[in-house]
């Protein structure tokens, strides 16, 4: 056993990916922790193990992993946007999507998170505008990554179920068609074994004429008896192949396979049907190739069958016609006392298997209720070899079809919506901060009186209860940066003006500076 097949290496070969991911996450915490200071200095340390628990826990709890490095984010700034959680924030989401199989639980996680930002900007910071910055850093770092990850999880579902679903269409439909195939077949089998038999009975019967000829000499006579017995055997034998070949609700066939349309008809007439035949001249069966004989008198007789059962007591119209070198057939029904709509047998076996000998012999088959409510089959067969039929409407897509159709449209469906909901939510962020940009600078403005009655040296916490709940986000350009241990807060004068109120409180928490700035243009 080398050492890198031992089960402890083969433990860390598993935990790799794990251990690089974590690596991965930790490198731009490990960049700025240095540079701060603080409470970010804390947060941003954290990071380390933090990012380790989350690593254990996203294939369980993928919300748990996305939620742990939120908090510290937040301590850092208020508008979630932070260089050592970013990464971490992006990576985590992806993989939420990935692997969270519901999407609702995550809507009412990030609706929580932009929920819970707004009373924090405003408590913390004094001021909203921090929360629309992290809407959009929820926006364009958690849930943007986390769509992308869902997109992948969806695309992996409907791909596999979609390939699941043609390999079982295909094995179904191949079945069906694998075994109507072999039953038409037999059925064709069974056609030549009446036309080879009734030839082989013709053979027995001149050669048992020339057995008791009396012009031939004994030699003669005996040979002929035994050319006589010789067909006789072929005869059984045939019989007994063809026999194998067919299905156990397959009778055998009991009439002759060169019967020709007009006398199928007749019969039908004969059994009580209303039938009428129109058929052109050249169309008879002896006039055309023996496969196309046959499909034509196949066609007839499997319409004939079909409205004897299914719409007893319709009319039926037979025609037959040449056009363009082909042969047109067309058997069409009224609706019978079965009711409008009578259609095929029961799953379209008879339709199958008529289709599959129109095929063979090259040409094509179409089936279907008429608008009047009966049914009609129509057949294009070629007049000689090898010709090639004009193609038929293309036939109604299958049950499998349709579902593989509507996975794909619930696919692009899902694509659009990855793109689309981004961009609404970019959209709704842009305007509500538009609308609180044109009403926000009333909040914040500081009445003249409260303003003078300000004394230097004052609690802050006693100054509070005379000044506005929000405060400027920023104060007017060019205003000085105070002090680094005084803490400055700024207020409008009025809506709109180019002045504000500046408050500086020092260490102690008590009003050490007091006065008004103005906008200094550069």
């Amino acid at each position: 056993m080398t050492p890198w097949t031992r089960p402890d290496a083969r433990r860390l070969r598993a935990l790799a990916p794990a251990l690089g991911l974590w690596l991965a996450l930790c490198g731009p915490a490990a960049l700025v922790v240095a540079s701060l200071d603080g409470a970010q200095r804390w947060a941003t340390a954290a990071a380390f193990p933090l990012l380790g628990v989350c690593v254990l826990l996203h294939r369980r709890s993928p919300l748990t992993a996305l939620a742990l490095p939120i908090a510290p984010s937040l301590v850092i700034s208020l508008d979630l946007f932070t260089t050592g959680y970013c990464v971490a924030l992006a990576a985590f989401g992806y993989l939420a999507g990935v692997r969270l199989s519901r999407a609702r639980p995550a809507l009412w996680f990030f609706s929580a998170v932009a929920a819970g930002g707004l009373p924090l900007a405003a408590v913390v910071g004094r001021t909203v505008w921090p929360w629309f910055s992290l809407l959009l850093t929820l926006l364009l770092n958690v849930v943007l990554p986390w769509l992308l990850g869902r997109y992948r999880r969806q695309y992996a579902e409907l791909a596999r179920t979609g390939w699941q679903l043609a390999e079982r269409m295909e094995r179904e439909q191949q079945a069906v068609a694998d075994r109507t195939r072999l039953r038409e077949r037999a059925r064709i089998a069974g056609d030549m074994h009446d036309s080879l038999g009734h030839d082989l009975a013709l053979i027995a019967l001149r050669a048992g004429a020339l057995e008791v000829d009396p012009r031939l000499d004994a030699d003669r006579q005996a040979a002929a008896g035994e050319l006589r017995a010789a067909a006789g055997t072929a005869t059984e034998r045939l019989r007994e192949i063809i026999g194998v070949l067919r299905t156990d609700d397959e009778s055998a066939p009991r009439v002759p396979a060169d019967e020709s349309v007009a006398r199928l008809v007749e019969r039908a007439r004969a059994s009580g049907m209303t039938v009428t035949l129109e058929q052109a001249d050249g169309t008879g069966n002896g006039t055309l190739p023996a496969m196309t004989g046959h499909a034509l008198h196949r066609v007839v007789q499997e319409a004939l069958t079909n409205a004897a059962k299914h719409a007893p007591g319709a009319a039926v119209r037979v025609r037959i016609g040449r056009a363009d070198g082909q042969v047109q057939v067309t058997v069409a029904n009224t609706a019978g006392s079965a009711g409008p709509g009578a259609g095929p047998v029961s799953g379209g076996s008879g339709l199958v298997g008529l289709d599959e000998r129109v095929r063979l012999a090259g040409g094509a088959l179409r089936a279907g209720p008429t608008p009047e409510g009966g049914f009609m089959v129509s057949a294009r067969l070629p007049t000689a070899g090898g010709a090639r039929p004009e193609a038929f409407a293309r036939p109604e897509p299958t049950a499998a079809q349709r579902e593989l159709a509507h996975a794909r449209r619930q696919l692009r469906r899902r694509l659009r919506q990855m793109v689309a909901a981004p961009v609404a939510l970019l959209a709704a962020v842009v305007v509500l901060s538009s609308i609180y940009h044109l009403v926000s600078p009333s909040w914040t403005v500081l009445e003249r009186q409260h303003y003078t009655a300000l004394r230097l040296g004052a609690d802050r916490s006693r100054v509070a209860s005379q000044l506005p709940f929000f405060a400027l986000d920023a104060p007017p350009d060019g205003t000085p940066p105070p002090p680094h241990d005084w803490t400055c807060v700024y207020y409008s004068v009025r809506p709109g003006s180019d002045s504000a109120y500046e408050l500086c409180f020092g260490d102690d928490e008590r009003l050490v500076k007091k006065s008004v700035v103005k906008r200094r243009d550069r």
